[in-house]
């Protein structure tokens, strides 16, 4: 299927696609025309990819995943990966915790008009 195909299909942008292609997260064979020409399993790859990005993997994350899941990572792989993604993202929410309880404070401690006591 050619990129306008597979960009309605998935609501990725052409733009998108083309970044993955570079990637080598995708990857689609060429006409002597220079279109590109995927085939129908990206579509699913592409959900795939977005979905670990809203997970908050990196594209480089993702690459690394889809080549382990080619070669056959196991469910317990998964799992470590996945667990290790959950300790990140529980290190983050700690981080923005302690940062929110911060700025509360300043809050607080803040003149009603703005000024603060300078």
């Amino acid at each position: 299927m050619r990129i306008g195909v597979l960009a309605a299909k998935t609501g990725v942008s052409r733009d998108a696609l083309r970044f993955y292609e570079r990637e080598g997260l995708i990857s689609a064979d060429r006409h002597q025309n220079g279109y590109r020409d995927y085939p129908d399993g990206v579509v699913v790859l592409v959900g795939l990819i977005r979905q670990a990005q809203a997970l908050g993997f990196s594209l480089a994350e993702i690459g690394a995943l889809l080549k382990g899941l080619g070669s056959g990572l196991s469910q317990t792989e998964i799992e470590a990966i996945l667990r290790e993604k959950l300790a990140e993202i529980d290190a983050r929410m700690k981080t923005l915790g302690e940062l929110r309880a911060v700025v509360e404070t300043r809050l607080a401690e803040a003149c009603p008009l703005g000024v603060g006591n300078l």
